[in-house]
C-alpha cells in the first residue's frame, strides 16, 4: 500500500507539559508513511527546543494569522505539503494505531475528504468512551447534534480539500475559536459525507485546563454565530432545540434570566422535550449551578 504523507499540526498555549506529551503520542504513530509534526504558539513565546529533524520531524512556528486556535490551526495548514493533515491539541493524546487505521479508512473511500474517529474522555482520573454508533456522518447528523465524539483531535483531512474552492481553512471569525470544528465539519459534509472509524482511537483532556470551559459569554456568542452560518440547524427542530438549550443555559450561567429565559422558550417551541431546557429552568431559580450539572455529566464523558 502506498501510504500518503501526513502533517500533525499541534496548536498550544501554556501548557508546555501536555504539549511534550502529545507530540510524544503523535511521534509514537506506527504509521508506514512520511510524518511530521507542526507545533503552532498562539500567543506564547515558542519553545524552539522541542523542534527535531530525526525520524518523525517537528516545526515549531509561531501562529502569524488571527490570535487564537484557528488562526493557528491554519497557520499550520499552511506551512504543510503533505497529502493529508491531521489535528491535535495540545491536551490530547493519540493512541499508536490511530493514524494508521483511520488513514487506511479514509483511503478505502476515494471520494471522502475527511475522516473522523471516536474518543475516550479523560476527566479527574476517569475515562469514558464516547462513540458515535455509525461510519458515516452527514449534514443532517450534524444539523441534529454537534457529535461530540467527533472531536477535532481526530479530525484528518486531504490537504487539498481545505483550499478556498472547497472546504476552506479553519473559519477564524469564530467567536473566541469556538464551534470552529463543528463548523469544518458541517462544510466539509455538505460536499461528501465524513468516513467515522467508531473506535476510541484517542484520549480527549477534559476540566479546567481548557481554555474555555468556563467563558459562557463566548460559548453564546460562538452559537449564534453557528445558528447564523448553518440553516441547517434551525431548520431542524431537535438540533435547535439542543443548541437554544445550550444558549439558555450559558444565559442562566452568566446571571442573565431574561435572556435565559427567551432561549428556554425557543427550545421548548422546537421540542418540549430538550432536556437542557429543564437544567436551565433549574439554574434560573437557584435549585441547581450549572457548573455543578457540567462537572456530573463530565463524569460521564458528556457535557450540556
Amino acid at each position: 500500500m502506498n501510504w500518503p504523507s501526513v502533517g500533525v499540526v499541534i496548536p498550544t498555549r501554556n501548557r508546555p507539559e501536555l504539549v511534550r506529551r502529545s507530540i510524544a503520542a503523535v511521534r509514537e504513530q506506527r504509521y508506514p508513511g512520511e510524518l511530521k509534526v507542526i507545533v503552532v504558539y498562539d500567543q506564547t513565546e515558542p519553545d524552539y527546543l522541542l523542534a527535531c529533524t530525526e525520524d518523525v520531524p517537528v516545526l515549531v512556528l509561531t501562529n502569524w494569522r488571527s490570535a487564537g486556535l484557528a488562526g493557528a490551526r491554519n497557520t499550520g495548514v499552511l506551512a504543510l505539503d503533505t497529502e493529508l493533515v491531521a489535528f491535535c491539541d495540545d491536551d490530547d493524546q493519540w493512541v499508536p494505531d490511530k493514524l494508521r487505521r483511520q488513514v487506511a479508512a479514509l483511503l478505502a473511500e476515494p471520494d471522502a475528504e475527511f475522516a473522523t474517529c471516536a474518543i475516550e474522555v479523560e476527566f479527574e482520573g476517569r475515562t469514558t468512551p464516547r462513540l458515535a454508533g455509525r461510519s458515516r456522518v452527514t449534514v443532517e447528523d450534524l444539523a441534529r447534534s454537534r457529535m461530540a465524539m467527533l472531536h477535532s483531535s481526530s479530525f484528518l483531512i486531504r490537504r487539498e480539500a481545505l483550499a478556498e474552492d472547497a472546504v476552506g481553512l479553519v473559519a477564524e471569525d469564530a467567536p473566541g475559536s469556538q464551534n470552529e470544528d463543528w463548523d469544518l465539519l458541517l462544510r466539509a459534509a455538505r460536499r461528501a459525507p465524513i468516513v467515522h472509524l467508531d473506535e476510541p482511537l484517542v484520549r480527549v483532556l477534559w476540566g479546567r485546563s481548557s481554555h474555555y470551559a468556563y467563558e459562557y459569554a463566548t460559548k453564546i456568542s460562538s452559537l449564534r454565530w453557528m445558528m447564523q452560518r448553518h440553516p441547517e440547524i434551525s431548520g431542524c427542530r431537535p438540533g435547535a432545540a439542543r443548541v437554544y438549550g445550550q444558549l439558555a443555559c450559558w444565559s442562566a450561567a452568566t446571571g442573565n434570566r431574561s435572556q435565559a429565559w427567551q432561549f428556554s422558550k425557543e427550545a421548548v417551541r422546537a421540542n418540549w422535550k430538550e432536556p437542557r431546557t429543564a437544567i436551565a429552568l433549574a439554574a434560573m431559580t437557584g435549585a441547581v449551578k450549572v457548573e455543578n450539572v457540567l462537572s456530573a455529566l463530565h463524569k460521564r464523558g458528556r457535557g450540556i
